[in-house]
């Protein structure tokens, strides 16, 4: 009986991609995936360490597991990613029962560590290796994949020290895979059944990977080279920051046909005393003044945004501005949050805000990104949008996927379209998805 491993992933898209690679890593050595914990001889739990009281959730899941390791002492429990790579050896001090503690930069020496744990007992590795894990990944078959749309990762860790922010301290600094190597794995994936790839990094548009010219290439010239591949039709990328949008970057929105158009650029604050207390390095009119150029380049495209409010030191004018920039832009989707401090970032040492005060902005802000989306979803009403069907839809003979501004459709249609983009006029718009008609298949 092969052996079985379960896999859960917290946190971001990056966090979903290592997820993978760990399920890869451990097929090459035996353990088929598994959807139920209850049925793994491996339990990951690949965790995020960004959010508020990230640590205790995850010791609050590791409890949900006691049963089973009393059960089953052949058991491995492994902590991954963030929270081990920031909490170390005092995961397995408060929780015995963990057996492989392992950082997000190690994932690819998993199965020894699982494999020495039952040998030589818990295994801590939160080093930050010399050689690349992705180049000590196993590759696996040639398989087709259940979904059209992946993840790949070519960019990781981060230099810029936002005064909020844990990633530098668990993701270590900034590096790119180089390009020959994802250009392998994308023609793999295509291979495999995938039309749609996001590209992803902690600041993915600060890539600069080596070329087989032996230079530095840009993100532009990375997505150039990706977008010869026959069968890649989409190319996204995620999550930027505003200063590493450079004029090539801005100019290939405009000029290469698989890049859609839709584009995550986090803000986080209008305030130029906010952004200088959160180490930005940008002001609200140098952010302004970059999206207008990148709208120029590309005047349909769609963007979004992430905000923090209730920040140290935010004032009532502090938050306003945040308001203005948001109404000034006009953003199809954001992600907004109330400041949450991380134990050993700057802004964590600093007075902090009134729990109710930044509920009540955090409430304000919503209201208004929410009617944004609202009026850019009633938008596309009327119009023939191109949609990749994923999965099924709501309703029986429906089938749901993404147009090419990131929106949720519903359509109805055969199965046979799974996996293909068609062009869909939009009817209706729902309280957070489309739902169209199929005009037809696109390139018929």
């Amino acid at each position: 009986m092969s052996k079985k491993a379960f896999v859960k992933s917290y946190g971001c898209q990056m966090n979903v991609y290592d997820s993978e690679r760990m399920a890869d890593a451990l097929a090459g050595s035996g353990y088929a995936k598994s959807s139920d914990a209850e049925d793994a001889d491996v339990i990951v739990l690949n965790t995020c360490h960004i959010r508020e009281k990230a640590t205790e959730k995850i010791y609050s899941e590791l409890g949900r597991y006691k049963s089973l390791k009393a059960a089953n002492p052949d058991l491995r429990i492994v902590v991954a990613g963030c929270v081990a790579q920031a909490e170390g050896e005092e995961i397995v001090r408060r929780q015995p029962m963990v057996d492989v503690v392992v950082g997000p930069q190690a994932y690819h020496r998993l199965p020894n560590l699982i494999a020495r744990s039952t040998e030589d007992g818990r295994q801590v590795d939160t080093d930050f290796p010399a050689e690349s894990k992705f180049d000590k990944l196993p590759r696996g078959p040639v398989a087709k994949r259940t979904s059209p749309t992946a993840f790949l990762t070519v960019q990781e860790g981060c230099d810029k020290f936002c005064t909020f922010c844990v990633v530098p301290y668990t993701r270590g600094a900034e590096s790119s895979r180089p390009v020959a190597g994802v250009r392998d794995e994308a023609e793999r994936l295509v291979a495999r059944g995938v039309c749609e790839i996001t590209l992803l990094g902690q600041n993915v548009n600060a890539y600069h990977g080596v070329g087989p010219d032996g230079g530095e290439w840009p993100l532009a010239r990375l997505m150039a080279e990706l977008a010869k591949i026959d069968g890649l039709k989409r190319i996204r990328y995620t999550t930027s920051h505003p200063n590493d949008m450079t004029d090539d970057l801005i100019e290939a929105h405009g000029t290469c046909a698989k890049l859609m158009p839709y584009l995550h650029l986090p803000v986080q604050s209008g305030s130029d005393k906010i952004l200088k207390r959160m180490n930005r390095r940008y002001s609200a009119s140098e952010y302004l003044r970059t999206v207008e150029r990148i709208r120029a380049a590309r005047p349909d495209i769609l963007l979004s945004s992430d905000f923090i409010v209730g920040f140290p030191e935010e004032s009532d004018s502090d938050f306003e501005a945040t308001m203005d920039i948001v109404r000034e832009v006009g953003f199809s989707q954001a992600y907004s949050f109330r400041y949450s401090a991380r134990p050993g970032t700057p802004a964590s040492e600093r007075p902090q805000i009134d729990s109710d005060v930044s509920a009540e902005r955090l409430q304000r802000l919503q209201e208004l990104l929410k009617s944004q989306q609202r009026l850019a979803q009633d938008a596309m009403v009327g119009r023939n949008l191109s949609v990749l069907f994923e999965r099924s839809g709501r309703r029986s003979g429906q089938l749901a996927g993404k147009s090419e501004y990131l929106h949720a459709v519903h359509a109805e249609c055969g199965t046979d379209m799974m996996g293909k983009i068609c062009r869909v006029r939009i009817a209706r718009s729902e309280p957070n998805s489309l739902t169209g008609e199929l005009v037809r298949v696109q390139g018929t």
